[in-house]
């Protein structure tokens, strides 16, 4: 199972339920990692997207205690109703995407985290691990920096030396 999320400098991930930028060569970047994939997250990232729908041309999990079932998503009630879920699927093609505290459960059980970090501040009020401190983390490669509708990025993989089992 693999992460992706876009960072600002001290690793914040959004404010009020939205992204902290836009950028639309990440945006690109996380189609093109997880169109005809399997995309799983938590209830509130569902509701960020608009109109409050699913991505399209991907598989939607949405870990959402209590919430009502759909024809347009999957939703799971449990970790464990999820883990299970999730078993149905190539680990390879699975991807956690939000939000922070979701994002901090499932990072254990992720093999790669795909880190657009951003040369800037967001003014961020949820964050993501910061994974150049994170034991069992460690950096693999970066991207040259680029620019994108004035920000400063870098693609960074990280892998994970001790993944747990789902």
């Amino acid at each position: 199972m693999k992460t992706i999320v876009a960072v600002d400098e001290k690793w914040g991930i959004g404010k009020k339920n939205g992204l902290l930028f836009s950028l639309p060569l990440d945006m690109k970047f996380f189609r093109e990692k997880t169109s005809g994939k399997v995309v799983v997250m938590g209830s509130n990232t569902l509701k960020s997207f608009p109109g409050g729908n699913p991505l399209k041309n991907r598989v939607n999990i949405v870990l959402y205690p209590g919430g009502e079932k759909r024809d347009d998503c999957i939703v799971v009630d449990s970790m464990d109703e999820l883990k299970a879920e999730l078993k149905k699927y190539n680990s390879d093609d699975i991807f956690v995407i939000g939000g922070a505290m979701f994002y901090h459960t499932m990072l254990p059980y992720c093999d790669t985290a795909y880190i657009t970090k951003v040369e800037s501040d967001g003014g961020a009020e949820v964050f993501f691990d910061n994974l150049d401190n994170t034991e069992n983390w460690s950096l693999k490669e970066t991207s040259e920096r680029q620019e994108t509708n004035g920000y400063y990025i870098t693609f960074n993989t990280y892998v994970n030396s001790d993944v747990k089992e789902l």
